[in-house]
Formats: C-alpha cells, sequence, structure tokens
C-alpha cells in the first residue's frame, strides 16, 4: 500500500508539472501556425521568399515588453499639463532652434514645395525623436509581428507588417537597421510602414528613402506628410485662450467650429486678454483636461497634425513647440506669424 500511494503521489506531480509545458507548447505551436499563415498572405502580397526567410527565421514568441508598452501609452494616462511640459523643455526648444540654423538650405526647399512652414516641420522631428537621437531601438518586424499576433489591434499591426515587408523587399533598409518604436514607427520621424510607402520621399536623390539616415529625406517626407493632410501654409495650428466665467462647455470640441469673430463674441480672449485676431478663420475649441483645464482655440493645421497622431496632448505639443523654436509671442503674432 506504501508503494502504491507513494506511486499516486509521483503520478499527480508529474501531471501537475507537465500540465504548464503542455500549455507553452500548445502556445508555442499556436504562434507557429499563425507565422506560416503569415507567410502565406505575404507571399500573395508579392513579398520574396528571400525576404521572409531573413525576416521571421529568428522570430519564437512574441515581445512581452511591446505588449506592457502597449497598454501604457503616455497620451491615455498624463495630464495635458504633464505630457506637453515633458516634451516642450528647454533642451528640446534650443534643439529645435539649433536645427533651424543647421539645415536653412533644405528647410527652405522643403517649405517652398510643400507649403508647409519650417518651424512645424522641425518641432515633429524634435517632438518624434529629439532632432533624430532616439528614433527606437526595437526591431520593427518582430514587435509588429507581435502586435499582429495580439488580438487587441491586430487586423491593423497585420497590415503594417505587410507594408514593413515591402519596404524591406524593395532594399530602402538592410533588414538588421530597421529599428523603430514599440509600435512600428521607423526613422528619425517616427513613419509607420504605411506612412512610409505613401509619403516618404528621396529627397537627396540617393534612389532609396532613408528616414534613418538622411535629414533631407526626413525633412521633405515630413512636409509632404502634412502637405497631403491639407496644410495651409497661411496659418498657424492654433493658440491657448481665456475662457469667461460661466462659459458652456458645450461649445467645447473638435465637432464645433465657428469663426474667430463669433469666440470672441463669446468672451473667449488671448491667454494674455488681449482680443482675437478679427480674420475670420474657423476654429474649434478643445479643452483636453475638461472643465478648468487650459483651453485652446485650433485650426485646420491642427486637425492636419492629429492625422500624425489622434491626440490632442501630441498635437497641442507639436504646435507649442513650433512657437517656442520659432521665438513666436502672442502679443507679436499678427505682425511676424501668418493665423
Amino acid at each position: 500500500m506504501k508503494f502504491l500511494g507513494s506511486l499516486i503521489l509521483i503520478l499527480m506531480g508529474l501531471v501537475i508539472f507537465a500540465a504548464p509545458v503542455a500549455r507553452a507548447t500548445d502556445a508555442e505551436e499556436g504562434f507557429a501556425s499563425w507565422l506560416a499563415d503569415l507567410r502565406k498572405d505575404a507571399r500573395a502580397a508579392g513579398i520574396s521568399r528571400q525576404t521572409l526567410d531573413a525576416a521571421l527565421a529568428d522570430i519564437r514568441e512574441p515581445l512581452p515588453r511591446v505588449l506592457d508598452l502597449d497598454r501604457s501609452q503616455p497620451e491615455s494616462v498624463q495630464s495635458l499639463e504633464d505630457y506637453v511640459s515633458a516634451r516642450v523643455s528647454k533642451e528640446r526648444i534650443a534643439g529645435g532652434k539649433k536645427m533651424l540654423k543647421r539645415y536653412p538650405t533644405w528647410l527652405g526647399r522643403v517649405e517652398r514645395k510643400y507649403g508647409v512652414q519650417r518651424r512645424f516641420i522641425v518641432a515633429l522631428w524634435g517632438i518624434e525623436t529629439h532632432y533624430g537621437e532616439g528614433s527606437g531601438g526595437f526591431p520593427v518586424i518582430q514587435s509588429l509581428v507581435t502586435l499582429a499576433y495580439d488580438e487587441r489591434r491586430g487586423r491593423y499591426f497585420r497590415r503594417e507588417l505587410i507594408d514593413a515587408l515591402r519596404i524591406v523587399d524593395a532594399g530602402h533598409i538592410p533588414l538588421m537597421r530597421m529599428k523603430g518604436s514599440w509600435a512600428g514607427a521607423m526613422g528619425q520621424c517616427q513613419f509607420m510602414p504605411s506612412a512610409f510607402l505613401r509619403f516618404a520621399v528621396d529627397a537627396d536623390g540617393d534612389g532609396r528613402i532613408d528616414l534613418w539616415n538622411s535629414v533631407p529625406d526626413v525633412l521633405a517626407s515630413t512636409a509632404n506628410y502634412l502637405a497631403s493632410a491639407g496644410w495651409k501654409d497661411d496659418q498657424t495650428w492654433g493658440r491657448q485662450v481665456r475662457l469667461p466665467k460661466n462659459f458652456d462647455y458645450s461649445l467645447a470640441g473638435l465637432q464645433n467650429r465657428r469663426p474667430l469673430p463669433r469666440w470672441q463674441a463669446l468672451g473667449v480672449r488671448r491667454k494674455n486678454g488681449r482680443a482675437l485676431p478679427r480674420r475670420a478663420l474657423d476654429a474649434s475649441l478643445i479643452v483636453p483636461d475638461g472643465p478648468g483645464g487650459p483651453a485652446y482655440l485650433v485650426y485646420g493645421n491642427f486637425r492636419a497634425i492629429l492625422t500624425w497622431n489622434r491626440s490632442n496632448s501630441f498635437a497641442v505639443a507639436v504646435g507649442t513647440l513650433s512657437d517656442k523654436i520659432a521665438g513666436r509671442k502672442q502679443k507679436r503674432d499678427t505682425i511676424r506669424f501668418p493665423l
């Protein structure tokens, strides 16, 4: 009986320890099956076997760190004030001013061709990667595989993954150098693969698009993106404003547009208390942190920035940084800068 009891305990232990192994094996097999289906889709999309073999050969499992970062994006957890102050720093402002002086020729060419003011091009560059200093160290293909395999936004990232494979297949960037953010955004302007294929430009004429190392390509691609989103070079992005007491916050929101004189009649003023510009430019009022928080009147160019990143905090940060690096002052903006 003692022998039988010991045997039962041993068998129970084997079952307990075998269960996690079996579950792990099932997960591995499920991921391998998913990769096989992905390979079929990629081949049907025209991706070469050589590119697929190189890109997928060493991928054995999703990256847990990528999933962790996907669940804790700063746009959703930080207040507007914290988000903007973290990105519109003295260092980033100084860096932007330095870039304006370092690349006047290329910025001038891009500004004339695409109709996008250079301060906004440089501001986006600064917000995204601190002027190329931090474009990300995640392997783009593996990050996109992880997010495509995840159920939360799998369909979207599967399309981005196929586009990333197209970029490698076209020879724009060697696979080992295709690094980016955890979400698959690439290069100094952090284009997603689909944006790369639609808007990236070979500005320096070397026959390939290099958003990792070619500043001309980065500047022109950024401007091309904004121009395609409907950018107007006779306007700015918006401005922080002061609201009257007992303001009707039902008037706020991007869905509500009124000309500036109408907002003036409603008691809205510039942050410094002065009257709004007289131009009959359509504007929307946003209060990202809710009643009592900072308020902004924003224009069509603000919406163009939102096509880049659908976060009001991001767009306000880009606009604010563009003002700072250009030395813009509200009391002088009707003289020195377009609306």
